[in-house]
Protein backbone atom coordinates (compact mmCIF):
# COMPACT_ATOMS: atom_id res chain seq x y z
CA UNK A 1 0.00 0.00 0.00
CA UNK A 2 1.37 3.41 -0.99
CA UNK A 3 0.92 6.46 1.20
CA UNK A 4 1.63 10.14 0.67
CA UNK A 5 4.42 11.61 2.79
CA UNK A 6 5.86 15.10 3.11
CA UNK A 7 9.53 15.46 4.15
CA UNK A 8 10.74 18.89 5.27
CA UNK A 9 13.98 20.26 6.70
CA UNK A 10 17.52 21.39 6.01
CA UNK A 11 20.85 19.65 6.53
CA UNK A 12 24.01 21.72 6.92
CA UNK A 13 27.28 20.24 5.66
CA UNK A 14 30.88 20.71 6.76
CA UNK A 15 33.24 22.80 4.71
CA UNK A 16 34.85 20.74 1.96
CA UNK A 17 31.96 18.31 1.49
CA UNK A 18 31.42 17.81 -2.24
CA UNK A 19 28.14 17.38 -4.13
CA UNK A 20 29.29 13.84 -4.95
CA UNK A 21 29.59 13.05 -1.23
CA UNK A 22 26.10 14.46 -0.66
CA UNK A 23 24.65 12.32 -3.46
CA UNK A 24 26.50 9.26 -2.13
CA UNK A 25 24.96 9.93 1.29
CA UNK A 26 21.53 10.17 -0.36
CA UNK A 27 22.10 6.90 -2.25
CA UNK A 28 19.51 4.83 -0.35
CA UNK A 29 16.78 7.43 -0.83
CA UNK A 30 17.68 7.97 -4.50
CA UNK A 31 17.64 4.22 -5.05
CA UNK A 32 14.31 3.88 -3.22
CA UNK A 33 12.78 6.53 -5.49
CA UNK A 34 14.46 4.97 -8.56
CA UNK A 35 16.18 8.20 -9.61
CA UNK A 36 19.80 8.84 -10.57
CA UNK A 37 20.56 12.15 -8.81
CA UNK A 38 19.29 14.95 -6.59
CA UNK A 39 18.03 16.90 -9.60
CA UNK A 40 15.45 14.18 -10.21
CA UNK A 41 14.07 14.32 -6.66
CA UNK A 42 11.02 16.33 -7.60
CA UNK A 43 8.04 16.69 -5.34
CA UNK A 44 4.62 15.60 -6.53
CA UNK A 45 3.43 19.01 -5.26
CA UNK A 46 4.42 21.52 -7.96
CA UNK A 47 4.88 24.40 -5.51
CA UNK A 48 7.56 22.48 -3.61
CA UNK A 49 11.21 22.56 -4.71
CA UNK A 50 11.86 18.89 -3.87
CA UNK A 51 15.40 18.09 -2.73
CA UNK A 52 18.03 20.70 -3.60
CA UNK A 53 21.68 21.15 -2.67
CA UNK A 54 23.16 24.65 -2.48
CA UNK A 55 26.89 24.13 -2.85
CA UNK A 56 27.82 27.71 -1.87
CA UNK A 57 25.82 27.56 1.37
CA UNK A 58 26.57 23.84 1.91
CA UNK A 59 22.91 23.10 2.69
CA UNK A 60 20.55 20.40 1.51
CA UNK A 61 17.01 21.76 1.55
CA UNK A 62 14.18 19.25 1.55
CA UNK A 63 10.59 20.18 0.83
CA UNK A 64 9.35 17.06 -0.90
CA UNK A 65 6.08 15.15 -1.13
CA UNK A 66 5.79 11.72 -2.68
CA UNK A 67 4.06 8.39 -2.52
CA UNK A 68 5.99 5.79 -0.57
CA UNK A 69 5.66 2.31 0.86
CA UNK A 70 6.08 0.95 4.37
CA UNK A 71 9.87 0.71 4.11
CA UNK A 72 10.33 4.43 3.39
CA UNK A 73 10.93 5.48 6.98
CA UNK A 74 13.72 2.91 7.35
CA UNK A 75 15.21 4.13 4.06
CA UNK A 76 15.16 7.74 5.22
CA UNK A 77 16.56 6.75 8.62
CA UNK A 78 19.50 5.00 6.90
CA UNK A 79 20.01 8.00 4.61
CA UNK A 80 20.27 10.30 7.63
CA UNK A 81 22.77 7.94 9.26
CA UNK A 82 24.83 7.95 6.05
CA UNK A 83 24.76 11.76 5.82
CA UNK A 84 25.47 12.31 9.54
CA UNK A 85 29.30 12.27 9.38
CA UNK A 86 29.18 14.95 6.66
CA UNK A 87 27.06 17.37 8.71
CA UNK A 88 28.37 20.38 10.58
CA UNK A 89 25.50 20.38 13.08
CA UNK A 90 22.49 18.34 14.08
CA UNK A 91 19.25 19.10 12.29
CA UNK A 92 15.71 17.87 12.35
CA UNK A 93 13.72 16.50 9.44
CA UNK A 94 9.94 16.50 9.72
CA UNK A 95 7.86 13.73 8.18
CA UNK A 96 4.12 13.94 7.73
CA UNK A 97 2.25 10.84 6.58
CA UNK A 98 -1.16 11.68 5.17
CA UNK A 99 -3.82 9.10 6.05
CA UNK A 100 -6.84 10.13 3.97
CA UNK A 101 -9.15 7.44 5.27
CA UNK A 102 -8.62 8.45 8.89
CA UNK A 103 -8.56 12.22 8.35
CA UNK A 104 -5.61 12.34 10.71
CA UNK A 105 -2.00 12.54 9.74
CA UNK A 106 1.03 11.05 11.45
CA UNK A 107 3.82 13.50 12.18
CA UNK A 108 7.33 12.48 13.16
CA UNK A 109 10.65 14.20 13.61
CA UNK A 110 13.92 12.53 12.67
CA UNK A 111 17.28 13.94 13.73
CA UNK A 112 20.60 13.72 11.94
CA UNK A 113 23.95 14.99 13.07
CA UNK A 114 27.69 14.52 13.06
CA UNK A 115 27.78 12.84 16.48
CA UNK A 116 25.38 11.14 18.88
CA UNK A 117 25.97 14.00 21.32
CA UNK A 118 24.97 16.62 18.72
CA UNK A 119 21.80 14.66 17.95
CA UNK A 120 20.99 14.35 21.65
CA UNK A 121 21.43 18.12 22.12
CA UNK A 122 19.10 18.83 19.17
CA UNK A 123 16.49 16.42 20.54
CA UNK A 124 16.77 18.08 23.97
CA UNK A 125 16.39 21.58 22.54
CA UNK A 126 13.33 20.56 20.51
CA UNK A 127 11.69 18.85 23.49
CA UNK A 128 12.31 21.82 25.82
CA UNK A 129 10.90 24.21 23.19
CA UNK A 130 7.83 22.02 22.57
CA UNK A 131 7.05 21.53 26.27
CA UNK A 132 7.62 25.21 27.07
CA UNK A 133 5.38 26.24 24.17
CA UNK A 134 2.56 24.01 25.37
CA UNK A 135 2.81 24.94 29.02
CA UNK A 136 3.22 28.70 28.50
CA UNK A 137 -0.39 28.87 27.33
CA UNK A 138 -1.60 28.03 30.82
CA UNK A 139 1.20 28.52 33.32
CA UNK A 140 3.57 31.23 34.50
CA UNK A 141 7.10 31.61 33.19
CA UNK A 142 8.40 30.38 36.53
CA UNK A 143 6.30 27.20 36.37
CA UNK A 144 7.37 26.56 32.79
CA UNK A 145 11.00 27.03 33.86
CA UNK A 146 10.59 24.34 36.52
CA UNK A 147 9.32 21.84 33.96
CA UNK A 148 12.06 22.82 31.49
CA UNK A 149 14.62 22.14 34.23
CA UNK A 150 13.07 18.71 34.78
CA UNK A 151 13.16 17.94 31.04
CA UNK A 152 16.84 18.92 30.95
CA UNK A 153 17.51 16.65 33.94
CA UNK A 154 15.78 13.77 32.15
CA UNK A 155 17.95 14.33 29.08
CA UNK A 156 21.08 14.47 31.27
CA UNK A 157 20.08 11.16 32.87
CA UNK A 158 19.34 9.65 29.45
CA UNK A 159 22.76 10.72 28.16
CA UNK A 160 24.52 9.23 31.19
CA UNK A 161 22.61 5.97 30.69
CA UNK A 162 23.62 5.84 27.04
CA UNK A 163 27.27 6.43 27.90
CA UNK A 164 27.30 3.49 30.30
CA UNK A 165 25.62 1.05 27.92
CA UNK A 166 27.85 -1.47 26.20
CA UNK A 167 26.04 -0.94 22.90
CA UNK A 168 26.82 2.64 21.92
CA UNK A 169 24.50 2.68 18.93
CA UNK A 170 22.55 5.91 19.17
CA UNK A 171 19.40 6.39 17.11
CA UNK A 172 19.32 9.24 14.61
CA UNK A 173 15.61 9.70 14.99
CA UNK A 174 13.29 11.06 17.58
CA UNK A 175 10.13 9.32 18.59
CA UNK A 176 7.87 12.34 18.60
CA UNK A 177 4.74 11.15 16.84
CA UNK A 178 1.36 12.78 16.93
CA UNK A 179 -1.66 13.10 14.71
CA UNK A 180 -3.02 16.24 13.10
CA UNK A 181 -5.04 17.42 10.13
CA UNK A 182 -3.27 17.72 6.77
CA UNK A 183 -0.88 20.65 6.69
CA UNK A 184 2.35 20.74 4.70
CA UNK A 185 4.33 23.25 6.77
Amino acid sequence: MRIEVHVHGSLFFCKGVTPTQVENGLHKWLEYMDVENIGEMRSMERAEPGVTYDRAERVLDICWTGEVGHSFQQCLHQTLLDLGPLLSQASEIELTYFHDEEDQDEYQILFAGPTPEAIHRAQRQRMVEDVAGLLSRHFSESDVGQVSTLVNQLFDKDWETRLTQEESEFPSSGNLIHFRHKHLH
